[in-house]
This record gives C-alpha cells, structure tokens and sequence, in this order.
C-alpha cells in the first residue's frame, strides 16, 4: 500500500496541471478580477458602470471578482480561475512569474501612467516627518502591494528606518484601512496610494486635522490591466479595445483615471528591482 501514496500524490498533480491547461480560450462568461483596496461590495458596487461597458464592447457576459486579499488574486489568475485582473505593479509581477498573462493597459492621468505613495503620519502623535517614525508602529496594507508595502518601506530605508529595528510594522489589508488605523491612532504612520489617499480625504473620510502627508514617493509605474495570454487572438483584441477606447469620465472616476494607455511587460521592471533590493522578491513569492 505504500506505493499508493506517492502514485496518488503524483496523479493530483497531474490533475492540478491538466486543469489549468485546459481552461477555455474563448469563455462565455469573462471572470474580471478588481483588486481588494477596499470592501470588496463597494469596489464590486462602484465598478457596474465598468461591467455594463464591457459587456457591450466585447459582447460578453462578465462575472466581476474581489478576492480576499492580494496573493488569493494571484493565485487564482495563476490556475486561470481569472480571465483578466486588474493589479498593483508588485502584485502583477509576481503573478507574471506563476502565471502566463499579458499587461495590456495601464492608467493614465494628465497624459502620464505613473502615479506616487506617501507615508502619512499621525498628528497628534507627534510625528511631523519620517525620522519620527522611529520606535513607533507603521501600518501597511497587504504584503503584495506596490504603493501600500513596497515603495513607502523603501521610502522609510531610504530615511534609514528598517522594520523590526527602528520600527513595528504591522498589516492591516488595504489601503483605506491603513489610513484609518493611522487616524485612530492605532498606527503612528502608515503607507498607501496618494490617489486613494487624496480620494479619502475628498470624500470626507480621513480628516487633515487628524492625519498628515510626511512624503511623496518618485513616480511608479501604474497599476496594469492584464489578461491570460492563452485566450482566443480575437477575444484578446477586443478586450484591448474597449480600454482604450474607454473616455467615460463616471466609469474612469472610480479609478481616478482619464483613460487607459498601452502597457508592457518591461514597464515594471522597476518594481521587480525595488522588490529585489527590499529583500522582498522570495519571501513574497512563496
């Protein structure tokens, strides 16, 4: 009987194997993925306009997805449970070395398809700039985000404050949670997007009063549109189409965006550096 435990474990792997390889090419039903930066029913909610357009340029029928977190989207892209997901920079690098998928489109705003984080601080803590962080916990969305981990604890290196040493780091899951744990005081400092961040502040929901901006990031690459690239030619020039040919301010608001412009693989070579440098490429990857 012992033979039987390596015969059947080696039988599931094939299974596993078989069953990503044979996802369909031209699916009835496109399964669009949007990141988790925030509740998944609000993201789902605000993002309709998106799904009716869709519908209509490609002719088919979309299921939109949020997944729990950033590695179960990665991981559900990698075994072709997604058709196309919309990721961070970081998150769709590591999800391009699991998976074989195609950045197609990115952002763009006022001409450009780069965007910036920040580090804000609490106000009433006494922190008034990223030397002040030092011994106090910083909050970071999740593990495999770009603007909410990666480029504001590069910031925080940068300013020679590393995690553990100089201070507690701590991972609340999207962006608006890390802005809110840094206005109640949970978290004396924290990282997100400066799009989702100013897109807080306008809707109310985080006060200046409470909360302050302590840097900018350089610009990043923006975030990626991507697609399996073993989906039927035609279907993959449809979807490409609908996004840039997409200048419908109410659906492009919900990503603070004026359009979509092309994007490449390379373009995100940057962040596969930054990754490299933080140490964070392998221990994310698992």
């Amino acid at each position: 009987m012992k033979f039987l435990k390596p015969l059947m474990t080696a039988l599931a792997i094939c299974f596993a194997a078989n069953v990503a390889m044979a996802a369909d090419p031209d699916p009835a039903t496109l399964k669009v993925a949007l990141l988790p930066d925030e509740n998944a029913a609000t993201v789902i909610k605000n993002n309709q306009g998106l799904k009716d357009y869709l519908e209509k340029s490609i002719g088919k029928q979309l299921e939109l997805i949020v997944t729990t977190d950033y590695s179960s989207m990665i991981e559900a892209m990698r075994f072709n449970r997604i058709d196309v997901g919309y990721f961070g920079p970081l998150s769709y690098t590591m999800a391009k070395s699991k998976a074989d998928i195609e950045p197609f489109a990115a952002l763009m705003k006022n001409g450009k398809s780069t965007y910036e984080a920040v580090v804000i601080g609490n106000k009433a803590s006494g922190v008034d700039n990223i030397s002040d962080v030092k011994g106090k916990d910083v909050a970071f969305g999740d593990k495999a985000s770009t603007s909410s981990h990666l480029i504001p604890k590069s910031m925080m290196l940068q300013a020679g404050l590393t995690p553990g040493n100089d201070y507690r780091e701590h991972f609340v899951g999207a962006h608006d949670a890390v802005a809110m744990a840094v206005q109640n005081g949970n978290a004396q400092a924290g990282g997100l997007s400066k799009p989702i961040f100013e897109s807080l502040v306008d809707r109310h929901l985080i006060s200046l009063d409470k909360v302050k901006v302590l840097s900018v990031s350089k610009p990043f690459p923006e975030y990626p549109w991507a697609m399996r690239s073993d989906l039927k030619p035609e279907l993959k020039e449809k979807i490409r189409d609908a996004f840039y040919q997409l200048k419908d301010p109410a659906i492009l608001k919900q990503f603070k965006a004026d359009g979509f412009a092309k994007a490449t693989d390379s373009d995100y070579d940057v962040v596969r550096d930054l990754a490299k440098i933080l140490n964070l490429n392998l221990a994310l990857s698992k």
